[in-house]
């Protein structure tokens, strides 16, 4: 009889609670066997004020820095309802030339930003922040970033076009998602394909593994 491979055979906690509404982001948690808890601290509203970019902001600088104003968010609110455990948080980037490309808010911006990322290379980061919240309101945190190149062929404008009246462009930043159907053009990546997708699996189990040990040793 098959057994199935548990969180903690990789030192991982059985639980953990997730800052984010992306569906991408809870899905790739659970591929590490994790029972994930969904806390969200904001509306949608709050969320995307949140996300707004400073003027001539580093994208990279910027994608840490809105990772760690989620954690903060989500730990205040979890201290006002008593809540503990470990919680994520991440954020997701396109890059391009050292301009932030964030998810379009209209069909003429997704045009532009497919138009633009077409037969050329982009940079992808994420940013995952992670906080230990122990039931006294303490926290033990760490973050993490990492970057990979995706290099797209070039796209057909009348994929763009049909592309964009399917939707699916609006709640992405680069207004493309690799994992779908747009990935049939991406030529190459460098990096992590879970990472581009929202989520680093290699650089978020280890921040996982590394809050467990830092709270175990605190305790």
């Amino acid at each position: 009889m098959k057994t199935p491979v548990r969180p903690e055979h990789s030192g991982l906690p059985a639980q953990v609670w997730l800052a984010s509404r992306s569906p991408r982001r809870l899905e790739l948690l659970e591929t590490l066997g994790l029972k994930v808890q969904v806390f969200l601290a904001q509306s949608s509203p709050e969320a995307e004020a949140l996300e707004a970019p400073l003027e001539h902001e580093d994208p990279l600088l910027y994608v840490q820095r809105v990772t760690q104003l989620k954690l903060n968010a989500a730990l205040e609110a979890m201290r006002a309802q008593r809540l503990s455990g470990l919680v994520l948080a991440a954020d997701t980037t396109v890059a391009l030339n050292g301009y932030i490309l964030g998810k379009p808010q209209n069909a003429a911006e997704a045009l532009a930003m497919l138009n633009s990322l077409s037969n050329t290379t982009h940079e992808v980061h994420t940013a995952v922040a992670g906080a230990w919240l122990d039931n006294k309101g303490g926290t033990t945190a760490q973050n993490a970033v990492q970057t990979s190149h995706v290099e797209f062929s070039e796209i057909p404008e009348t994929f763009i076009q049909a592309y964009i009246d399917s939707g699916e462009p609006f709640d992405k930043a680069g207004a493309y998602g690799i994992q779908g159907i747009a990935g049939q053009y991406v030529r190459h990546i460098s990096g992590s394909h879970s990472g581009i997708m929202g989520l680093p699996l290699f650089e978020t189990s280890e921040l996982i593994r590394q809050l467990q040990t830092a709270a175990q040793k605190s305790n």
